[in-house]
C-alpha cells in the first residue's frame, strides 16, 4: 500500500492542474463528447452549455453558505478550543492523520462545510503542536474524511427527496430522512468507513525520511483585533452579547417550533443552513466577532463560486444534450433489481468528475433513476444513497470541493490528492459492498 500511495502521490504532482483548469479541462471534454455521442449540433451543444452556465444558481448560493456557516462555527472560540485539546493527544504524524481523518469524518456527516473547516484548522492545530509532521500528509487525511458527507445531516440528495416538490415525487412520493441518512443500513456503513480509515492513514503513512517539513509560513494567523476600551455607541452595538442573545433566542425558538411540527429527523438543505448559521451567531458571541468570521469564511468560498458556473455549464450539457441520460441508461440497462443500486453508484461516481454538486447529481440522474428503480422494483430510498454515494466517493479526486480546506491549509489540490486516492479506494470498496447487500 506504501507502493501505491507513492505512485499515485508522485502522479498527481505531475499531472494533476489547478482546480479551475481542471473545471475548464472537464469543459472541454463534457462538450467534445456530448457533440461526438448525440445527435446534437454544435450550436446546439453551445446553447446547452450557455444555457446551464446560470441554471443552478439558487442552490450555488446554498453551497456557498453550507461553506461559509460551516467555517463560522468552526472557527468559533469554544470549537477552537476543542480542536486545540485535542491536537495534543497524537504524538507524531501516523497519530496526526488518524485523529484528523476520523474527527473529519464525523463533522463532515455534521455538516460537510462544518467537516472541511474543521479538518484544516485541526491540522494546521497540529502543525504547530506534533515535532516532524508530514502537514499534506495529515490535511489530505482532513479532506479524506470529507468521503461520507453525502450520507449525513447535509447530504444533498437525501435532503432533496425528503422535502415536498422535488422533481421525482410523482414517481416515489416523499422519501423521509428516516429511510435515508438516519436508516440502519446507511448508517453501518458511515460508521464502518469513518472507524477504518483511521487504520488506512496507519497503512500509508510516509516513512520518518519521506516526511516533508512544514514550511513556518503556512502556519501564520493574523491576530484577533482587541475589543477597544472605551467604545463608541456604534461598537457597542458592535461588541453587545444582548444583541446576539435575541437574535439566538429568536432562532432557537423558530427551530424549536419546527422540529416539534415536523418531527426531529426532518431536515432539508435550507433548515440545515440555519441550523448552523445559528449556532455560528451563538458561539461567537458579539455580532463583530460574527461578522469577522463571515468575511474569512467568505474567502473559502470563493472557489466554489467561482467554478459553480463552469460545472453549471456542464451540467447544462449533460441535461441539454442527454449525454447524462446515455452515461446512466448504459448502467441501468445491466442492472437487476438487486445491482441495480451498484451500478447506479458507479455511473453517479463517472458523473461526479463532471458535475461535482450533490443537487446537480440529482438533476441529471434522478428522474431517470428513480423512473428504472420503479420498473425494477428497487427500493427508491437506497437508490437515492446509491446517487450519493457516487458523488462522496469520486471527490477524493475531484478537487473542486477540497478549495475551502486548502485555502486556509494554504496547499494545492496536487499537494494532498495522492493519498485521498487512497482513501477513495478503500472507501469505495465498503460502499460498493454495502450496495450488494439487500437493505
Amino acid at each position: 500500500m506504501k507502493a501505491m500511495v507513492r505512485i499515485f502521490v508522485n502522479v498527481m504532482q505531475k499531472y494533476l492542474p489547478d482546480a479551475y483548469l481542471f473545471a475548464v479541462i472537464l469543459t472541454f471534454a463534457a462538450f467534445l463528447v456530448a457533440w461526438a455521442l448525440t445527435d446534437k449540433s454544435f450550436i446546439d451543444v453551445i446553447n446547452s452549455w450557455g444555457n446551464g452556465l446560470w441554471g443552478i444558481l439558487g442552490f450555488a448560493m446554498q453551497m456557498i453558505l453550507i461553506v461559509v456557516t460551516g467555517h463560522t462555527m468552526a472557527s468559533s472560540r469554544p470549537v477552537k478550543r476543542l480542536l486545540s485539546a485535542l491536537a495534543s493527544i497524537p504524538k507524531d504524524n501516523t497519530g496526526a492523520a488518524m485523529l484528523t481523518i476520523f474527527v473529519a469524518g464525523i463533522a463532515s456527516f455534521i455538516n460537510w462545510g462544518f467537516g472541511l473547516i474543521v479538518a484544516a484548522l485541526l491540522a494546521r492545530e497540529l502543525a504547530r503542536k506534533v515535532q516532524h509532521m508530514d502537514y499534506a500528509f495529515v490535511v489530505a487525511a482532513g479532506y479524506g474524511g470529507f468521503i461520507v458527507w453525502h450520507a449525513g445531516l447535509s447530504g444533498s440528495v437525501p435532503l432533496a427527496v425528503a422535502t415536498k416538490g422535488h422533481m421525482a415525487e410523482k414517481l416515489i412520493g416523499i422519501i423521509p430522512t428516516t429511510d435515508t441518512m438516519f436508516s440502519a443500513p446507511n448508517l453501518i456503513i458511515t460508521a464502518v468507513i469513518v472507524c477504518s480509515l483511521p487504520l488506512l492513514m496507519k497503512l500509508i503513512a510516509p516513512t520518518k525520511d519521506e516526511i516533508r517539513p512544514v514550511d513556518p509560513a503556512l502556519l501564520l494567523e493574523a491576530p484577533e483585533p482587541e475589543e477597544p476600551k472605551v467604545k463608541t455607541p456604534a461598537q457597542k452595538l458592535e461588541y453587545s452579547r444582548i444583541i446576539t442573545i435575541l437574535l439566538g433566542l429568536m432562532g432557537v425558538i423558530y427551530l424549536v417550533r419546527y422540529f416539534y411540527v415536523n418531527g426531529a429527523l426532518n431536515l432539508s438543505l435550507n433548515i440545515v443552513i440555519f441550523v448552523f448559521m445559528w449556532l455560528g451567531i451563538i458561539m461567537h458571541g458579539t455580532p463583530i466577532a460574527y461578522v469577522r468570521a463571515v468575511n474569512e469564511a467568505i474567502k473559502g468560498g470563493a472557489g466554489v463560486a467561482v467554478q459553480f458556473p463552469l460545472y453549471g455549464g456542464i451540467q447544462g450539457i449533460m441535461v441539454g444534450t442527454g449525454l447524462g441520460v446515455m452515461i446512466v441508461n448504459a448502467f441501468v440497462s445491466m442492472a437487476t433489481e438487486y445491482t441495480f443500486p451498484f451500478f447506479t453508484y458507479i455511473a453517479s461516481g463517472i458523473l461526479n468528475f463532471f458535475v461535482p454538486s450533490g443537487g446537480g447529481h440529482w438533476v441529471v440522474m434522478g428522474q431517470i433513476c428513480m423512473e428504472a428503480a420503479v420498473k425494477l422494483g428497487a427500493a427508491p430510498a437506497k437508490v437515492a444513497m446509491a446517487i450519493a454515494y457516487g458523488d462522496q466517493w469520486t471527490n477524493m479526486v475531484q478537487p473542486f470541493w477540497a478549495l475551502p480546506l486548502l485555502g486556509i491549509a494554504r496547499l494545492g489540490p496536487k499537494d494532498i490528492m495522492g493519498y485521498t486516492t487512497m482513501v477513495m479506494i478503500w472507501a469505495g470498496i465498503i460502499m460498493g459492498v454495502g450496495l450488494l447487500i439487500p437493505w
